[in-house]
């Protein structure tokens, strides 16, 4: 079995907000783009145009109906799950050949490819399904953070940020370092009170989650929405306000 190594200060992560994602899965599009020619490429697709197409996947957002509450409206929450980068990973600690580990000097968690004999023990495992296994090529994957990405320094600074971060339009996922206080994501998920997902379960995930904010309910079905108040009379204008009103009015 793998040993981890002694843990350091610096854990990079990320931060994804629920309140702003629009499960629109350009993360997902935009990591496949990515990885399908970095480190863990090809990923690879096994029957892509049939009824039942399959593949890897590192990210994958999963949406979901939330009932209504005595304070909450019902709403639709979309869910992004990819690996966590666990501080103690037991996808590690069973793997047999070393494949799985996890890097002191950032904390990511990566598969050695060569090394993997695609038991799956790591799959089984992880509690977070964050695993992926490719049957074409008969080895484990997973999200890297696109290491091959954050380092490189022959693309611009602002690029160095995981394909994810970098895709989303809604800005709802982050990238940085959580294991320093002072850093944007960890201030981030201080103020929005930011959770890791199933910390009872002792692996302690380095990926933080900022809950939904509250949102407002409509009025009760049946009801009227009140009319303003005022209402503005345009003959007061001046003629340029006038023209403005007109012609935002068609």
């Amino acid at each position: 079995m793998t040993d981890l190594p002694k843990p350091t200060a610096r854990k990079l992560g990320l931060v994804i907000d629920l309140d702003t994602c629009v499960g629109c899965h350009a993360c997902a599009v935009s990591c496949k783009e990515w990885n399908a020619g970095g480190i863990s490429g090809p990923l690879t697709d096994e029957r892509p145009y049939a009824k039942d197409p399959s593949g890897v996947w590192f990210n994958r957002v999963h949406s979901y109906e939330v009932a209504a509450s005595a304070d909450q409206p019902a709403s639709t929450l979309h869910f992004p799950r990819s690996c966590l980068h666990c501080e103690t990973p037991a996808c590690v600690t069973v793997c047999p050949t070393g494949a799985s580990y996890k890097r002191a000097e950032d904390g990511i968690v990566l598969v050695d490819e060569d090394k993997c004999i695609g038991c799956k023990l790591c799959s089984w495992a992880c509690p977070y399904g964050a695993r992926e296994y490719s049957a074409v090529e008969g080895v484990m994957k997973k999200c890297t953070l696109c290491v091959d990405r954050i380092y490189n320094e022959t693309i611009p600074e602002a690029s160095r940020q995981p394909a994810c971060v970098q895709a989303c339009p809604t800005k709802a996922r982050h990238f940085g370092d959580l294991g320093d206080p002072e850093s944007a994501v960890s201030q981030l998920v201080a103020e929005r009170g930011g959770v890791p997902l199933m910390p009872e379960l002792g692996y302690a995930p380095v990926n933080r989650y900022l809950p939904p904010r509250p949102r407002r309910a409509g009025p009760p079905d049946g009801a009227t929405v009140p009319a303003p108040a005022e209402t503005l009379d345009a003959s007061q204008l001046n003629p340029l306000l006038r023209w403005l009103d007109r012609a935002l009015s068609r």
